[in-house]
């Protein structure tokens, strides 16, 4: 390598190391943004689930159910503020005349905020785990319907995340036991079995196919502790 050539490579490399501590601010900034905006909401729901559902599938109108018994009893809706279940979630919240959160993610193949989010509680964020910080931190419980990925990504952090004890045990609802029976026989059979976790594990997350039940739980669940924000870090 002559000198031209590493005069080129040092200059990249400080413009690398330019660019990493800039993006530190705006993980700092999303991060402020998110605490200001969502501490004022209060206690809320966050619902997951795929935005590729449409609202002719049965788990489109349950999700609309759902969100909209839920802000009856007080509670308002967290989602990803896109499409599918998500809007679905929004529109219960907002025929319920609860709060509707939106946390919607800078995508290029993505629609953007659905029209049932308040726009008031509307944020749009550029990484993936400041978004899910956000979900985690002011949420009092987690409905989970039928979804991908991205889906079970947030299931399995929140799930992390209370068995190792970083935030308190909070309600975690699988809804469908006609889509998650795979997926809970695989916990069972080979997680449980191999003893990568433990048996008690099965009771952090309940499963139902009952809106009356997933709201019971959840109001079960704080008739006994007060709602109160999730310390993620």
């Amino acid at each position: 390598m002559n000198k031209e050539e590493r005069e080129f490579k040092k200059k990249n490399q400080f413009n690398g190391y330019d660019r990493d501590i800039w993006s530190v601010f705006k993980v700092m900034g999303e991060l402020v943004e998110g605490y200001d905006k969502l501490f004022q909401i209060g206690p809320c729901i966050s619902i997951f689930g795929s935005a590729r559902t449409k609202p002719d599938n049965k788990y489109y109108e349950l999700a609309v159910e759902t969100a909209d018994k839920i802000t009856q009893k007080g509670f308002g809706v967290i989602t990803g503020g896109g499409p599918g279940i998500m809007e679905a979630a929004n529109k219960g919240a907002e025929r319920g005349e609860g709060k509707s959160v939106g946390l919607g993610i800078n995508l290029p193949f993505e629609q953007g905020i659905n029209q049932h989010v308040d726009p008031d509680f509307t944020i749009n964020f550029n990484y993936f785990f400041v978004r899910k910080v956000m979900f985690v931190k002011y949420a009092q419980g987690f409905v989970v319907f039928p979804g991908g990925f991205g889906t079970l990504d947030e299931l399995f952090e929140s799930l992390t995340l209370i068995q190792t004890r970083k935030i308190d045990q909070i309600p975690i609802i699988l809804f469908g036991s006609d889509y998650w029976e795979g997926l809970i026989d695989w916990i069972k059979n080979s997680m449980i079995e191999w003893g990568t976790i433990s048996e008690n594990d099965m009771d952090l997350f309940h499963i139902t196919d009952s809106t009356d039940e997933a709201v019971k739980i959840i109001c079960d669940f704080y008739s006994k502790k007060e709602p109160m924000p999730n310390f993620y870090f």
